[in-house]
């Protein structure tokens, strides 16, 4: 199954890992070190030009979503279920 996460990215729900509310990057020193070491490896993608709302971590990349967390977590809970 697929999981859209804003614009014309869309990825497999397999390799998805975590889904994070984008205020954590701010509230905590680790996630902004995670975050600040996936853009030196060139693995942070930014979707769309929208104001980022969450931050989707996958096996390979680290996304800026302009969608919800709480919406993406849905529509993943939405493919568990299925």
């Amino acid at each position: 199954m697929y999981i859209h996460l804003g614009g014309e990215k869309i990825i497999r729900s397999s390799e998805m890992i975590a889904i994070f509310d984008i205020s954590i990057e701010k509230s905590s020193k680790l996630s902004k070190q995670f975050v600040t070491a996936a853009l030196q490896d060139k693995r942070l993608e930014r979707i769309g030009e929208e104001e980022a709302k969450s931050i989707v971590v996958t096996q390979n990349a680290v996304y800026y979503s302009p969608i919800s967390s709480s919406t993406l977590k849905k529509r993943s809970n939405i493919l568990a279920d299925s």
